[in-house]
């Protein structure tokens, strides 16, 4: 008995509406997934994940679709718009994406990284961005975040790096005790058999990533996504132009920070200048 398709929902954002829409023009015309795939030149299991909006479409395949199923443009319509939409559930998907990650790749420029956070420094963040939030909803937060950490336990993920700008040294959260607890766990980790930190110093020249925080992800299928956030507001990147701009901007800043020997005597050094 063949497994009944995975239930669409067009209703979330323009990615999931494209997905619903292949499906459906796809099954009108009587096409299966291997079918299709012979049309267009993209493997079954990509469309599958693509139609499940698991995936962003890459740019080539809207015009094909548009051809295959004679749609005049309506697939490379919707795809300009998922690829610039804000989605709502874009955090969400970043964290089941970082779950699948092999390599995940870090710049941040005043907060230490979720995956990087002792739980302390992580309390004093959200009560500092969330003064008016319940003792309750903190702890949620809190244990929310340091959830995400078993990506370090687990079978998955090989390798992590990440480029730290000096200001989340001096950007302190919850007092010299809590910051001085946080920066000996980010110094110890600067190079182990995964990990790898490096320090941005403040003298070094800009440069394309400064003000922001980016992730970059590798996944267990090859895929690869990037994640760029500001204050309030994130965007996930899956088309392969975006991610490779991205990636490389990080490779150039990993190629000017510090080792990861002196990354790790410089946030020794912050550590011992805080007020006892």
């Amino acid at each position: 008995m063949a497994a009944r398709p995975r239930e669409l929902t067009p209703d979330r954002s323009a990615r999931h509406l494209f997905g619903a829409k292949m499906r459906a023009r796809r099954e009108r015309a009587g096409m299966s997934l291997e079918g299709l795939s012979d049309v267009v030149n993209i493997s079954r299991s990509h469309l599958s994940r693509i139609e499940t909006a698991e995936s962003m479409p890459p740019p080539d395949l809207p015009p094909r679709l548009d051809v295959a199923f004679g749609t005049d443009g309506i697939f490379q319509e919707l795809y300009r718009l998922a690829s610039k939409e804000i989605h709502p559930d874009q955090f969400q998907r970043r964290m089941e994406l970082e779950a699948r990650a092999r390599v995940i790749g870090e710049y941040s420029s005043q907060i230490v990284p979720g995956l990087l956070q002792t739980e302390d420094y992580a309390r004093a963040q959200f009560r500092q961005a969330n003064p008016w939030a319940s003792d309750d909803r903190i702890e949620e937060l809190v244990t929310a975040r340091l959830s995400r950490q078993s990506v370090f336990r687990s079978a998955t993920l090989m390798d992590y790096s990440a480029v730290l700008d000096e200001a989340m040294l001096r950007q302190g959260f919850g007092g010299p005790a809590v910051m001085r607890a946080q920066l000996a766990q980010v110094a110890e980790l600067t190079l182990t058999q995964t990990t790898m930190i490096q320090l941005l110093p403040f003298d070094l020249a800009g440069h394309a990533l400064v003000g922001g925080s980016l992730t970059l992800m590798t996944l267990d299928d090859g895929a690869r996504v990037a994640y760029e956030e500001s204050i309030t507001t994130g965007t996930l990147m899956e088309d392969l132009g975006s991610v490779g701009d991205h990636q490389r901007a990080y490779d150039l800043l990993r190629a000017s920070a510090l080792s990861p020997g002196d990354s790790a005597a410089f946030i020794r050094s912050v550590m011992e200048a805080l007020p006892t």
